[in-house]
């Protein structure tokens, strides 16, 4: 079996390659980006802009190779593929929830989008409506191996950049983000 997918449009971001971006959406906080939607899926993006946030499925374009076990960004430890969100997949597809800022149709039909993750001239696969009451799921069963470290009983413990194991220009990326986003994550560069 053969499946085969076309781009209904191409994402622009200020990320010209993967160094420079965020991790996830929230690294991104108040990235702003675009995506120019091909004119004939135009007519798909009727009552779109209804919603406040959309799901982006997209092609990893740069991805030269798969791997079924990696390191992610944010640990130290390999894990299989399935349970992390890194690109190196055997189907390289992509998955981020962005802020929909507008709707543009016309000459040429825009989606103004926040909180980009995602490299520029990324190939858009699909776009679906995020709705808050399908899409938000409690973790009962917790977050798997991503869970918070403690460290000798410790809980909330400070987190440096050089414990997280990636990348400094990644690092001040995603700390700028994250200020902005105010999370209270206590989170300190270290180094």
């Amino acid at each position: 079996m053969e499946i085969t997918y076309r781009p209904i449009g191409i994402i622009h971001s200020p990320f010209q390659d993967i160094t420079e971006m965020p991790i996830q959406p929230t690294g991104a906080f108040r990235i702003r980006g675009y995506i120019l939607v091909f004119p004939k899926f135009a007519p798909g993006l009727k009552d779109l802009m209804g919603f406040s946030h959309v799901i982006l499925l997209y092609h990893f374009h740069l991805v030269q190779e798969t791997k079924l076990i990696v390191t992610p960004f944010m640990d130290s430890q390999p894990h299989g593929v399935f349970a992390t969100r890194a690109p190196k997949r055997p189907n390289p597809i992509g998955l981020s929830i962005v802020k929909l800022l507008s709707v543009e149709q016309g000459e040429q039909n825009i989606l103004h989008i926040e909180n980009v993750d995602i490299v520029d001239g990324t190939p858009l696969l699909d776009i679906k409506p995020y709705v808050p009451e399908f899409d938000q799921h409690p973790a009962d069963r917790g977050v798997g191996w991503n869970k918070p470290k403690e460290k000798s009983g410790e809980k909330n413990q400070t987190i440096g950049f050089n414990d997280l194991k990636i990348k400094r220009p990644l690092a001040l990326c995603c700390w700028r983000s994250l200020w902005l986003l105010g999370q209270d994550l206590n989170l300190q560069p270290t180094g």
